[in-house]
């Protein structure tokens, strides 16, 4: 019987889990084990199974392993690969800029306005400039939403308009305008060659001009949307992996609250 890995036999493997040197897990903990894939303009063949190789090493990783690839077209090859990681990351060290209100679900988010601001919110959305992906928007507004968690169209104290893809920042702010929108949900799935970066920054500096930057609460969002890059670009929030609509619903009602709060001293 082979005495290797998954040889029955009584092994003392690493348990211990310091969050100070924290490495990616596989099969044991500490193990450092990582799947990479990527595609290398090359021919497949030997010569690229050994390019691949070297690669992860000149990553930073241990012992590579090629389990899988193949020739995409000609001249680009495809790779699945396992490595081992040899540097770690301090866990207990970490900041993570996060929206700071509590998560209420529909029901509760419609309450909280009703005892609170006592009239409908007025919420506006769009994937703006030349995005055309409506998943996101659609999944935050739409009455269905998405995974279990409804959109605002379907909550009782918001009246909620979603303006579709590619809308200009002009005409997203012109809407916005002629609402009186309490705020503004802007979609921004591409990112290459940051071309979200310039559409968000677009709208802010439109509302600046317009003098309606603090009237508004202005919000982004998108799978490479964080709550940091929104505030670095001037927005008030950012919603990104694993957000939904009760995690925006809930920060604008009480971000509305804030608000009038602080206008009133």
């Amino acid at each position: 019987m082979s005495g290797g890995l998954y040889s029955m036999a009584a092994k003392d493997f690493d348990k211990t889990l310091d969050l100070t040197k924290v490495k990616p897990y596989g099969d044991t903990m500490n193990d450092g084990k990582v799947q990479l894939s990527f595609t290398l303009p090359v021919p497949a063949g030997a010569e690229a199974v050994e390019a691949a190789k070297q690669l992860i090493k000149e990553m930073g990783f241990d012992n590579p392993l090629v389990v899988f690839y193949r020739e995409l077209t000609p001249g680009y090859t495809f790779f699945n690969c396992y490595g081992s990681s040899v540097h770690t990351v301090d866990f207990t060290s970490i900041y993570v800029p996060k929206v700071e209100s509590t998560v209420m679900d529909m029901k509760e988010t419609d309450d909280y306005i009703r005892e609170n601001i006592g009239r409908k919110l007025v919420v506006i959305g769009a994937s703006t400039g030349t995005d055309a992906h409506t998943v996101g928007i659609d999944a935050i507004m739409n009455m269905k939403g998405y995974a279990g968690h409804y959109g605002l169209e379907r909550y009782d104290m918001i009246d909620a308009y979603n303006l579709g893809s590619q809308v200009p920042n002009e005409e997203f702010l012109a809407k916005a305008i002629e609402l009186n929108a309490d705020a503004l949900l802007v979609s921004q799935t591409v990112t290459q060659k940051d071309v979200h970066i310039k559409n968000l920054t677009e709208l802010v500096e439109l509302m600046e001009a317009e003098g309606l930057r603090d009237k508004m609460i202005l919000i982004c969002g998108g799978p490479r949307i964080s709550h940091e890059l929104a505030k670095e670009l001037g927005y008030d929030a950012g919603f990104g992996m694993n957000t939904y609509a009760d995690d925006v619903a809930s920060y604008i009602a009480q971000e509305v609250v804030k608000r009038a709060s602080i206008n009133k001293k």
